[in-house]
């Protein structure tokens, strides 16, 4: 009787850790099918979010190529409405096969007005002579054989006088750049300007036969030592017929002292890439022997450039100016 009791406790025992084990199981199961559920989407959801972001991505590249698209249309046409005004001829749409409309501009008629039209226009320009020197500007100029522009001032003696002759005679352009080019009574009024200009273009014209229709302000048009604003002066000289002019490249010698030839050369020639249309600042003066010298490695250099041509100022050049009369 006890064998059998002692039978049934060891029985009962196994079934109890048999479910023992199935309970703990169970439990493990239930905590590890939800993690790794877990794991598993939050694996998923972070692919879902790498291409959602991707795609996003895709889209704004889309997107910013549809409007830079919209962008070089609008401009494109714009482009083809100011050539048709300016050309008399409007462009116009066709269509080719399997095609939408195609834009045909008419073929542009070739300019022959300026043979220059396609090149560099470089202008040399001397201000505040005749001077000793000028002879010796003449005579380089003419064994380059270009020409130039000279913005002079009122000189009585034989010898400038001569050298006024000598620029207009070989085709160079005479400008004027006021008759005492004392700053204090040029600009004193608007008056006082008016009989300097009308001294000097008189001048010119007694001396050389040139009516003189370019003008050159003393210290320039930007300068700020008038009494009088300069945009009331340049309104004048507009109505008198007469261009200003004045430079976006120096070559320094305005400056006191004697600049060597290294300097002036690299300061006439280090820009001339920048513009289409190059205005040189020099001066013809008794104190600017290094100008006369670097004159030759000027020209040399300028001619060596590729599509440029050194010429003087006319009614044909774009003028250079620091100040803009009609915004006043």
């Amino acid at each position: 009787m006890a064998q059998n009791t002692n039978g049934s406790s060891a029985a009962r025992g196994r079934r109890v850790q048999r479910l023992k084990k199935i309970i703990i199981l169970s439990l493990l199961l239930l905590i590890l099918i939800p993690t790794v559920s877990c794991v598993i989407l939050s694996v998923r959801v972070g692919m879902l979010t790498n291409s959602l972001k991707e795609l996003q991505r895709e889209m704004l590249l889309v997107n910013d190529a549809q409007m830079r698209q919209q962008e070089e249309i609008a401009a494109l046409k714009s482009l083809l409405s100011e050539v048709g005004e300016s050309s008399g001829f409007a462009p116009t749409a066709q269509s080719s096969p399997g095609q939408g409309a195609v834009l045909v501009l008419p073929e542009p008629e070739e300019d022959t007005t300026d043979p220059y039209a396609q090149m560099r226009k470089v202008y040399l320009t001397f201000d505040d002579g005749p001077s000793t020197y000028t002879d010796d500007i003449l005579d380089i100029l003419d064994r380059y054989e270009v020409k130039a522009t000279f913005f002079v001032v009122g000189k009585e003696d034989d010898n400038a006088k001569e050298a006024v002759r000598r620029i207009a005679e070989e085709g160079h352009t005479l400008g004027m750049h006021s008759y005492s080019h004392k700053y204090r009574e040029i600009y004193a009024s608007e008056e006082a300007f008016r009989e300097d200009f009308e001294k000097i273009q008189e001048y010119i014209y007694e001396v050389a036969g040139v009516e003189s229709m370019f003008y050159r302000f003393p210290g320039g048009s930007s300068n700020t030592v008038s009494d009088t604003p300069m945009e009331e002066l340049a309104a004048f000289l507009e109505t008198e017929g007469v261009v200003f002019f004045d430079w976006n490249i120096s070559s320094g010698d305005a400056a006191s002292g004697m600049l060597s030839v290294e300097r002036l050369v690299k300061n006439a020639t280090k820009d001339l890439e920048k513009w289409d249309s190059c205005v040189i600042l020099m001066h013809d003066s008794a104190d600017k022997r290094t100008t006369v010298e670097a004159l030759p490695i000027i020209i040399e250099n300028i001619l060596a450039m590729e599509d440029t041509v050194i010429l003087p100022i006319t009614d044909q050049t774009v003028p250079v100016q620091h100040i803009d009369i009609d915004a006043k």
